[in-house]
Parts: C-alpha cells; sequence; structure tokens
C-alpha cells in the first residue's frame, strides 16, 4: 500500500465553470497570456469573452496561437517574443497540444531558454520548475493535460521525437474544465480524444506502477468513459450529459496517469508521433485493441511461473467486465471479449488505419526499436510490437 502520490491543479469542474477565470486569474498579476488553438474559439465568440472580462478586471491580455502538436521552434518563438512582456499568469484555452504548448511556455518564460536544452532524452539540462503561474482550459476530452505534469513537444521526421519536458510544478495551478466548450468538438476529434482518454484509464489501472489511489481514479473515469462515449460521439453537439462524462473521465485519466505511469500503447504513440505527422488520439484508439490483445497473450503463456502474471490477468478481467457487461464466468472469456468490443468502437467510430498516414511495413521494426514497453504488465520484444503494428495498419 505504500505509494507517492503527485500534486494536482486547483480543479473547478462542471457547466459554466470558466465565468471564473478572470476572477480566478487576476489574482496572479495584471498580464495574461492567451495560448489558443485554430480560429475556433475566435469564431465561437468565446475568445472575445475571455479577453473582455479579463481587460474588466484591468488585465492587459496578450494572445498566442498554436496550430497542431507544439514543437521546440513553436516554444521558442511564443518564448522570445514575450519573454520581455513581463508576463504574470499562461492561460491555455484549447486541446491537449495547445495545452501542453502552454505549459512549455510558461516553464521557459522565467529564463528565455531554448525548450530543446530540458526535453527528456533529447537535452542535456535539467529543468528546475521555475515557471510562470499556469490556468488550463480544456475544450476537448482527451489527454488529460489539464491535470498531468508533462508537456509532450514534438519533432516530425526520420529522425523526430515526441518527448516530455517533465516536472511536478507543470502540473497546473488551476484547471478549469467546463463539459460545455467540447459540445462543438467535430466527431472525427471526438472520436481520438475518447479512446485516448480510454486509452490511458486502462493502461493505468494495469500499468505495473499502479497503487490503489490511482485504480480508484482510474476506475471511476472508466465508469464515466464507458457510459459517455459512443453517445459523445453520436450526439456530441446536444448531449451535455454524455459530454460531462467522457470530461470528467478525461480529467481523471491525466491524475492517474501522472502517477502510475501507461504502457505499450503510448510507448507507441511516443515513436510514431515523432516519425509521422498522425494524431495522437488516432495511434492510441488504433493500437490499443492490438496492444491489450499481444499482452494479454503473452501474460497467459508466463502466469504459470509468474504470480504477477495470473494477478495481471485478472486485473484486466476486471476492466472487460466492466466494459462488456460480462458476469466474469471465465476470465479468458471476458478477456477476449473485451478485445473484440474494443475492435468494434474503432471501427465504429471510424478512426483511420495507420497506413493513411503513410506507415508501411518497411518502417515496423524501426519503428519497434524506438518504441518502450515501461509499465507495461508484460515486456514485448520487437517481433511482438511488429505483430501489434500489423493489426493496426
Amino acid at each position: 500500500m505504500a505509494f507517492t502520490f503527485s500534486r494536482t491543479p486547483a480543479i473547478h469542474f462542471g457547466t459554466k465553470t470558466t465565468l471564473e477565470l478572470s476572477k480566478i486569474a487576476s489574482r496572479y498579476g495584471s498580464h495574461a497570456l492567451l495560448v489558443i488553438g485554430s480560429a475556433s474559439l475566435e469564431k465561437s465568440g468565446r475568445l472575445l469573452y475571455y479577453t473582455d472580462s479579463l481587460e474588466l478586471r484591468g488585465m492587459k491580455v496578450s494572445t498566442y496561437s498554436v496550430k497542431g502538436e507544439p514543437s521546440p521552434e513553436i516554444i521558442n518563438e511564443a518564448v522570445n517574443q514575450f519573454y520581455d512582456e513581463c508576463v504574470d499568469v499562461v492561460i491555455s484555452i484549447g486541446g491537449g497540444s495547445v495545452i501542453d504548448a502552454g505549459k512549455a511556455i510558461s516553464a521557459m518564460l522565467p529564463s528565455g531558454e531554448s525548450i530543446i536544452n530540458y526535453i527528456e532524452g533529447v537535452g542535456t539540462k535539467v529543468y528546475n520548475g521555475c515557471k510562470i503561474p499556469f490556468i488550463a482550459i480544456p475544450t476537448t476530452s482527451g489527454t488529460g493535460s489539464e491535470c498531468t505534469n508533462n508537456a509532450v513537444i514534438s519533432k516530425v521526421g526520420r529522425n523526430g521525437f515526441k518527448r516530455s519536458l517533465r516536472h511536478e510544478n507543470l502540473v497546473p495551478d488551476v484547471a478549469l474544465v467546463d463539459p460545455e466548450l467540447t459540445l462543438s468538438c467535430p466527431k472525427s476529434i471526438t472520436a481520438a480524444c475518447s479512446m485516448d482518454a480510454f486509452a490511458q484509464l486502462i493502461e493505468s489501472f494495469v500499468s505495473t506502477q499502479s497503487n490503489a489511489m490511482t485504480d480508484a481514479l482510474a476506475w471511476s473515469g472508466l465508469q464515466q468513459m464507458i457510459k459517455n462515449m459512443i453517445p459523445a460521439y453520436n450526439n456530441g453537439d446536444v448531449d451535455l450529459k454524455a459530454r460531462i462524462g467522457v470530461a470528467y473521465g478525461a480529467m481523471q485519466s491525466g491524475l492517474a496517469l501522472t502517477n502510475a505511469g501507461l504502457c505499450v500503447t503510448h510507448g507507441f504513440a511516443s515513436s510514431i508521433g515523432g516519425m509521422f505527422d498522425i494524431p495522437h488520439g488516432i495511434v492510441c484508439g488504433r493500437l490499443l485493441p492490438a496492444a491489450l490483445d499481444v499482452t494479454i497473450r503473452e501474460l497467459k503463456r508466463s502466469q504459470i511461473e509468474s504470480p504477477e502474471a495470473e494477478e495481471m490477468l485478472y486485473k484486466h478481467a476486471v476492466v472487460a467486465q466492466l466494459i462488456t457487461g460480462d458476469n466474469f464466468s471465465d476470465i479468458d472469456t471476458v478477456n477476449d471479449k473485451m478485445i473484440t468490443k474494443l475492435y468494434d468502437w474503432v471501427e465504429y467510430m471510424e478512426l483511420p488505419r495507420l497506413a493513411e498516414y503513410g506507415i508501411s511495413e518497411n518502417d515496423f521494426m524501426f519503428i519497434a526499436g524506438k518504441t518502450g514497453c515501461k509499465n507495461n504488465p508484460v515486456q514485448l520484444t520487437n517481433e511482438q510490437l511488429c505483430e501489434i503494428l500489423s493489426k493496426a495498419l
């Protein structure tokens, strides 16, 4: 029962919570930097509302737009632009990429240095945790970045990377999670984000680093995600109840993964995301069923010699029972039913296959060589990793 649990944001969850933004932000000072995504926030009129409400509090408001997943160049450009501007608080309003960008900008503004120096596995310096206060407002329900301690930075190419700037202080100071902001999220993005959060919940639950507290968080999130993911996909523009459930699940996934870590599906997301311009949620959604399929098979092969493997099979079956509604008469049967159900969900939500982003069998061994199995219930060989890829190609 011994474990360590990271800090969390001050979480404000529920509809209309963003009405408190100006009041909360003004506590940090008089200059706010809004980090936003594409034009949708401006078209909806919400950007003007947030800007006006902050200015009514006497705050100066600057904006910086991020398109796509944040790269070192995007972060460095923002830091160079606002380094001398005496920013008091950084506020990200957008999807996971926008929130990660805001985290990284808030982290690099105090020093003005290039972020490349501090990215795990890329830079040579250790980030000291000094940052500008940061507020996260998610407009999608996927990465759970509003509650995590890292900012994912990508550089796409054969020698690219998808790595994190990580420190406990990167957990946002405040997370304003208003599910109403996700009502306008398109079906394709809803599908990818939901499957990303769903993968994070399952992987946090079966991670070798999980504990009683992360299990409770992941389980609570899974209960809401399983009930609401398909309704949010089908009628996300009007079904606020479903959006609330999915937003809650995504938030719980962020809290759980920060403290339990993730498994091989997200190992693939890192290696593939550094090589190909493919949305993170597509990688996770497409690979999750296959990754669980191969992992469970290898656990079954090793359970005779390993009590830990038998325990992990049971833990997978507990999740499978929740997903399938099976009466749990047989562990192998319920796990098989879960895999089938997940494949069905991925097809139903029309997640693109990996080949649509230029990935081919010729890339498999290179991807496998860069994919980590950290925290996975069983270690997998490169051949087994390639098998997972082939199931999603």
